[in-house]
């Protein structure tokens, strides 16, 4: 199985793609530019150098190649990467390392805890940025919700879905709400609601609010109050566990000081990670490689991602994801993406 990858570089003839892709792995193990003597030197190449310099002046002209000093080898480009990695076909079979991985994720009790787990797996594999993340949709089934009183007029909300994802939020209101009161919310709402889809509670509850008696019931007019917070968006908010974010300090992304602290502060930023998978990533049930992700954030341009989404139960899919540099083990972190999801998915209740 090939991953899909997204480009827009010219295809290749055999010949010349065959040493392109033995540029970018040559490129990928040293991190040093690339000599034709060295690739001619390399296993079942049967070439001359000169051959291979014509062929390496060729990529050049054609964008694959770029050369950092006259004197100096090559470098593979974004083009390179991008006809590199689609010559990757992705290994079903299980080795002890996938079997492991996979033991780990499964011997789980909950979807909340596996995927929390999965950022950390992939995080050990590749030694980049593991991310993870469960995405709800309105379909979700709601089993429970508490509501709980703080200080300063403010409201814990909290909401556990069918598959036992736990999510909360905090809201201030303007009017106090009594713990009590909130007692005798969460009770009505358990009462009538557990068990319904997101969907089918939000049409149902929105038809009672707007019912003329509900303006002089005050259960229904402190509802209204949480509503209109977000109570029935807590239940659909992406659950997301990133691992090993600091890993990119130790890659030479050849940013500033001032770029890579902006870096690290937009990987920091829950929205902006999922705004990056949600960019990038296709409900195809494929694994994905994005080469260059500078369209993203200026500081992202020599980073890669290679990432799935994953269909599971009752309204829930899960997406994760290995952001790492450009120079990376492609081969290694597309299987662990792959095993992952299917340990995530098999192992779903």
């Amino acid at each position: 199985m090939k991953a899909p990858v997204r480009s827009r570089c010219s295809s290749l003839p055999d010949r010349a793609a065959g040493i392109l892709h033995s540029i970018v792995h040559a490129y990928i193990e040293s991190g040093e530019p690339v000599s034709s003597r060295s690739i001619s030197r390399g296993k079942g190449t049967h070439l001359s150098p000169a051959s291979i310099r014509n062929i390496m002046a060729d990529l050049s002209d054609a964008g694959y190649l770029s050369q950092p000093h006259t004197s100096a080898g090559r470098v593979p480009t974004v083009c390179a990467f991008h006809e590199y990695v689609q010559s990757i076909q992705v290994s079903r079979g299980l080795n002890a390392e996938v079997s492991r991985l996979r033991q780990q994720i499964r011997s789980l009790d909950s979807i909340e805890a596996r995927v929390e787990r999965s950022s950390i797996v992939l995080m050990e594999i590749s030694r980049n940025m593991g991310i993870a993340a469960a995405i709800p949709s309105a379909s979700q089934i709601l089993h429970q919700v508490e509501l709980i009183s703080l200080s300063e007029r403010r409201v814990l909300m909290i909401v556990v879905t069918g598959d036992r994802m736990v999510r909360e939020k905090v809201v201030a209101v303007e009017s106090d709400i009594s713990q009590q009161e909130l007692v005798s919310l969460r009770n009505y709402i358990n009462g009538e609601f557990s068990g319904w889809t997101f969907s089918a509670l939000q049409q149902e509850l929105t038809a009672r609010l707007e019912q003329e008696r509900a303006v002089y019931d005050w259960l229904m007019k402190k509802l209204a109050l949480l509503v209109n917070k977000g109570l029935l968006d807590v239940g659909l908010t992406p659950s997301l566990h990133t691992e090993g974010a600091t890993n990119l300090l130790g890659v030479d992304l050849h940013l500033t000081r001032e770029r890579m602290q902006s870096l690290l502060k937009t990987l920091e930023g829950k929205k902006r990670i999922l705004e990056l998978l949600d960019q990038f990533l296709e409900p195809s049930g494929e694994v994905e490689v994005r080469v260059g992700l500078g369209e993203a954030h200026p500081s992202m341009d020599e980073l890669s991602l290679i990432g799935l989404t994953i269909p599971l139960q009752d309204g829930l899919s899960a997406k994760i994801a290995v952001l790492g540099p450009m120079r990376m083990n492609y081969e290694r972190v597309m299987n662990a993406v792959y095993h992952v999801g299917q340990a995530l998915q098999s192992s779903a209740p």
